[in-house]
């Protein structure tokens, strides 16, 4: 019998998960802060992932007694990952980020925050190019799963993985992370150059420099550069600067054409740019002037004037 699952949050991703695994034959507890009585009626969840139904594997619940399982994923945005860690207690041997970015309070990862509320569990990460319809449609994609431990992390990755979702082992548990975190980043730079009409070809450079610049900073911040280059950095550049799926880049398009951005939308992107904007050990210019951008003290124009007369030097 494969073995029971725990996720805390019924967000898209987190039920995106919950289909996954529990179409995959595990027991699956789906712990909702809302809604729970009604999606586990209708068998859906029809505020962020319609027309996706719920396998009969999977039991959604409002009541944290009911999260046992050794592994528990959490679900949660990084914003509010912290609050919830308190509040849940969760007992879970291993719990597992579903979280990408950087917490805006403490400036901690999310197997940082795990390690800070439950020190007793084993923190990992799994991040990489994905979106939530793709994986509850059962479509191919593939995530980096970062564990310290490279036994439980090769025990995490066979008892996640399915036949349509696979997972690639990394114990560079930072750069996973920073990958996750510092592509929303260039993502929301790359939805400004669509939204303010540049074209396909400035994307592109963009997303070349983008690349760059994470990896100059994610190896200054102690990651493996090529962690980088790998599905948790480059796939899900690729993914999230490509596609208006994605909220950076969305938000990003929002800001070159002035429009006002959605409070209740949580735009991870924004706050890890905010965290590294200004930081004298860092070569970020992409990211200073995202920050820039969004904090109204750059307009577009200014933003692109300042890109476009750096330095010209080799590649």
């Amino acid at each position: 019998m494969t073995a029971p699952i725990d996720i805390l949050g019924a967000g898209a991703f987190g039920t995106a998960l919950a289909i996954a695994l529990g179409r995959a034959g595990h027991p699956v507890t789906l712990w909702a802060r809302h809604g729970a009585t009604a999606m586990q009626a209708a068998r859906e969840n029809a505020r962020h992932l319609p027309g996706c139904p719920l396998p009969d594997t999977v039991r959604v619940t409002d009541d944290l007694a009911w999260l046992s399982a050794e592994t528990c994923l959490l679900a949660v945005p990084t914003q509010h990952l912290s609050a919830a860690l308190f509040a849940a207690h969760p007992r879970a041997a291993t719990l597992v980020s579903c979280a990408k970015g950087i917490d805006r309070e403490t400036g901690l990862g999310p197997t940082a925050l795990i390690t800070r509320a439950c020190p007793q569990a084993t923190p990992a990460q799994l991040t990489g190019p994905s979106f939530a319809v793709d994986i509850a449609a059962g479509l191919p994609t593939a995530l980096t799963l970062a564990c310290a431990d490279p036994a439980r992390a090769a025990a995490l990755q066979a008892e996640l993985s399915t036949p349509a979702l696979r997972l690639y082992t990394t114990t560079d548990v930072l750069g996973a992370e920073l990958g996750g975190a510092l592509k929303n980043v260039i993502a929301i730079a790359a939805g400004a150059v669509i939204g303010a009409g540049l074209g396909d070809s400035a994307r592109a450079a963009l997303m070349a420099r983008g690349c760059a610049e994470m990896a100059r900073a994610a190896t200054a911040l102690g990651a493996r550069p090529e962690t980088l280059t790998g599905l948790s950095g480059l796939g899900d550049l690729i993914l999230t600067c490509t596609s208006d799926k994605s909220r950076n880049f969305r938000f990003g398009q929002g800001l070159a054409r002035g429009h006002a951005a959605d409070p209740s939308v949580t735009v991870e992107g924004l706050h890890t740019a905010r965290q590294l904007a200004g930081r004298a050990d860092l070569d970020t210019p992409i990211s200073d002037a995202v920050a820039a951008l969004a904090d109204g003290s750059l307009d577009f124009a200014a933003a692109l004037d300042t890109l476009l007369s750096r330095p010209l030097k080799p590649e």
